[in-house]
Order: structure tokens, then C-alpha cells, then sequence
């Protein structure tokens, strides 16, 4: 299992030489990937009709990731760099598979593609997309993207997408992971017919659930575990006495990662006062749980 860090956008800020510092810290301690959210403008939430339940405001702060993952690409060297997750229906097919492939050729093989379809109708309108058919442009886009990556020249006619005769270059050297993210029963067995894993971003509680919902799809599509991944993200609020349980829980269900998450929460208080508590608590958590890592390195290594 390694272990991961949830990328701060919230309370990060945007000094280069900051996350620069917070993405060579997570790296040099050991940690095996950084997983970073994905929303390209936020909404107000006020009078809106249908409500908007999420989480997230115009007053909440995100990196774009693919731009992110090209300066990680180049300040890191053998750490992974996930989105956890992109909100696939809202964005372009043929421009995220070239984007994805860059990322991928740029950080040698580092790209893990977490995508989802989220809940801010008013993002989708903003860019031009339709919300209320998400899940269906979903699963053609995950068949599209895997035929860009793979062939020079495709000939693609979907109920959502044609492409007559075109490709990408350069291409990626490998079939690009595709994991997926979300909290209702339809994302689950979406996840265990076409993805390569999934990805669980509540709290504890749901998350174990919702791991047990997954393994029952799987085995209803014929899959094992063996050819599916977990990740699980794991809340630094929860404080010390929670860590290693929790991660102990994860590694007895053969997760391939936890990725741990110190932003503020709903419902958890106000997070970390500075970008520098962000870059001391990589510390904190990884000298608490650390040992439990695939290739965890020596103690005292830097």
C-alpha cells in the first residue's frame, strides 16, 4: 500500500516556491502519490433552483490539474500524480485524452486519471455541457479516451462523440489508468464494468461501506480484486489516534493507496492556518503511519 497526500487547494495559496515545497516534502518523505481535486470555477450557492448541495463556493480556491501536474512534472521526480477526481462530463473527451497523454509522457508514466461526474450544475452550464445526461457521456468518453491512447489514427461514432480519421501525437507509452470517484450505487458498478479502480473520498464510515458496495459489483461483473485497485482518502482532522487504525483498516482490504487529506472539511472546523502547517503535517502524519508504506524509507531518511 502507499500512501498519499490530498493536494490543499483550499488553503494552499498560489505561491509557486509554496506548492513547489509542499509537492518536493510530500516526495522526500516517502508519500506515493498526490491526488488534487478538480473544479474550474466555483458558484454561488444562493437562490439557486434546483439547490446546490456541494461543498464548494466561489470562495473556494482550485488549481486547474493538468496545468498543476506539468510544474509537478517537472518539481518531482518518481512520485504519482492522480486527479482525484476530474470531473470528466464537464470537460472536452478528445482535449482531456491530450492533455492526459501529455501529462503522462512529461512525468514519465506518473498520470493516474480519477474522474467522476460531480454535482455543480451551474459549472456544467458555464462550460457548455449538459449535466442531466453526465453518466451517459461518461462511459462513452472512458472508451474514447482508451482508444486515443492507443491508437496513431481512430475513426470513432458515438451517440456523443465522432472523430473521423484522427489522433493524437505524441501518444502515451502505456494505457493511462482510469479509476473512478463518487457516493451512489450507480458510480460503484459504473466503476466495476469499466474502470481500473476507485476511488473513496468520504468519511470513514461511507467509505467502508461503499467499499463493500464496490466488491459486490465487481463480483457481479465476473472481476476480482486483482485487476481492480482502491484507494482510500483519510481525514487528518480525525488526529493521531485515528491514523494508524485507519490505515490498518485499509491495508487489511489490500488498498493500493490511502491518501491523506488535512483541508478543512464540512462539518470539521476551519482545516490548517498556514500553507506552512500544510508542509509540517506531510511530517506529522507520514512519522505516525509512515512504517506502513510499500518502500517506506529508512527512519531518519529525508
Amino acid at each position: 500500500m502507499k500512501i498519499g497526500a490530498i493536494f490543499p487547494h483550499q488553503e494552499i495559496g498560489s505561491d509557486p516556491v509554496v506548492i513547489r515545497d509542499w509537492a518536493q516534502a510530500a516526495e522526500a518523505l516517502g508519500y506515493g502519490t498526490i491526488v488534487v481535486y478538480d473544479h474550474v470555477i466555483g458558484a454561488v450557492h444562493e437562490k439557486r433552483t434546483p439547490k446546490l448541495w456541494g461543498p464548494y463556493t466561489e470562495q473556494d480556491a482550485f488549481h486547474e490539474p493538468f496545468v498543476l501536474f506539468g510544474f509537478f512534472a517537472a518539481c518531482t521526480r518518481s512520485i504519482d500524480l492522480a486527479t482525484g477526481i476530474l470531473i470528466l462530463p464537464q470537460r472536452q473527451t478528445v482535449l482531456v485524452a491530450k492533455q492526459a497523454a501529455e501529462v503522462d509522457i512529461l512525468s514519465g508514466g506518473r498520470l493516474r486519471l480519477g474522474i467522476g461526474t460531480g454535482w455543480n450544475y451551474v459549472e456544467y452550464d458555464s462550460l457548455n455541457e449538459n449535466f442531466d445526461n453526465r453518466g451517459q457521456r461518461q462511459e462513452e468518453q472512458v472508451a474514447l479516451l482508451r482508444e486515443l491512447w492507443s491508437r496513431p489514427v481512430i475513426r470513432y461514432d458515438g451517440a456523443f462523440h465522432q472523430v473521423d480519421r484522427a489522433g493524437l501525437k505524441p501518444l502515451p507509452e502505456r494505457d493511462i489508468p482510469i479509476w473512478f470517484g463518487g457516493f451512489a450505487p450507480v458510480a460503484f458498478k459504473r466503476a466495476a464494468r469499466l474502470g481500473d479502480g476507485f476511488m473513496f473520498g468520504s468519511g470513514r464510515e461511507e467509505n467502508l461501506a461503499a467499499y463493500d458496495a464496490v466488491q459486490a459489483a465487481l463480483q457481479d461483473q465476473g472481476r476480482t480484486a486483482d485487476d481492480f485497485g482502491i484507494e482510500a482518502f483519510v481525514n487528518y482532522q480525525g488526529g493521531p489516534d485515528l491514523w494508524r487504525s485507519e490505515a490498518q483498516e485499509w491495508l487489511a482490504r489490500d488498498a493500493d493507496y490511502i491518501s491523506m487529506r488535512a483541508m478543512k472539511l464540512r462539518g470539521q472546523g476551519d482545516g490548517l492556518a498556514s500553507p506552512q502547517a500544510h508542509i509540517d503535517a506531510l511530517e506529522t502524519y507520514w512519522q505516525a503511519v509512515g512504517d506502513l508504506a510499500e518502500n517506506s524509507p529508512s527512519p531518519g531518511a529525508s
